[in-house]
């Protein structure tokens, strides 16, 4: 196993983690409807009571945090995901929060007229707008579909532009922005879409649901959560119940598997000197791990 260094304890279902630029994380806790700030020291405080279900977190244009949240769970002893949405979940919703006060304002609750379901991750474009994924809920006998998405982070715009697809979870942008990477959980499938324009994906051929194609996937019960994309192009992806990260190139070569202490690794971010820190939330244990990747990742376009 990987030497992994943890830095702080105690968190709930930790998703989401974004590198400040004094060095601090912000990372987002599902079960606590919250999020928190972790210091470079491991000290931790609650940054954000934003409430509901709170997942992938994003810098945006204007320094604000944009945030996908799932609108709540339901968890049951022995469980540390959640099985089911929480009784009062109404909607999952994209928020802004106020990167100095921690103040959250809602965005989009749905796009085209139907409610987002589940909003799990996003990644900014250049041009300031952000695609997201959501996942849809799963049940205890059904789930809804997910579904792919581009907004802007004003609250003027929010279009779906790859729907349906079974379990969109991570999301995140090659170096050149041509192509969207998108992680599906049920089957640790990697999709990818070519950008034509922002928010404008490859038209899909006559009767096929868009245009994405899979270019990577693992046998068993390997489950893919959320991503980090590499400067050198390949996509890192938090690979659930075998425990690993796992790099893929982007022709779907598995260049290595780095074996996590938890069997639910999430999500990955890079910082430190040279973007070579790896940090990864740990959530079945409620930890956030920090380790020395061996290429940088790739610097985001905002925070």
């Amino acid at each position: 196993m990987t030497d992994v260094k943890i830095l702080a304890t105690g968190f709930g279902f930790p998703e989401g983690p974004v590198v400040c630029q004094d060095g601090a994380i912000i990372l987002t806790e599902i079960r606590n409807n919250q999020l928190s700030h972790v210091a470079p020291d491991g000290t931790t405080s609650v940054f954000s009571r934003c409430g509901g279900g709170p997942n992938g977190l994003a810098f945006g244009p204007d320094g604000a945090l944009y945030l996908c949240n799932n609108g709540g769970s339901r968890y049951v002893e022995g469980h540390s995901m959640g099985i089911a949405p929480h009784p009062d979940y109404k909607f999952g919703y994209v928020q802004r929060i106020d990167a100095r006060t921690g103040e959250a304002k809602t965005l989009y609750t749905e796009a085209a007229g139907h409610k987002l379901s589940a909003p799990n991750d996003i990644v900014f474009d250049v041009h300031g707008g952000f695609y997201f994924t959501d996942l849809g809920k799963r049940l205890a006998r059904h789930r809804d579909h997910g579904g792919v998405y581009y907004a802007l982070p004003d609250g003027s715009k929010i279009v779906e532009i790859a729907y349906p697809v079974l379990s969109p979870n991570g999301c995140g942008l090659s170096p050149d922005g041509r192509t969207l990477y998108v992680a599906d959980t049920e089957g640790a499938r990697l999709w990818a879409f070519d950008i034509e324009a922002p928010g404008v994906l490859r038209k899909p051929p006559p009767h096929v649901p868009h245009s994405g194609r899979i270019i990577a996937g693992l046998p068993g019960s390997a489950r893919f959560d959320s991503m980090a994309v590499l400067a050198n192009g390949n996509v890192a992806v938090a690979t659930l119940n075998t425990g690993y990260i796992t790099e893929i190139s982007p022709d779907g070569e598995i260049v290595r598997e780095v074996k996590m202490p938890d069997i639910y690794p999430t999500n990955i971010c890079f910082g430190g000197p040279g973007m070579r820190t790896a940090y990864v939330t740990l959530s079945d244990s409620g930890q956030l791990g920090t380790m020395e990747w061996p290429t940088p990742g790739l610097k985001l376009n905002f925070g």
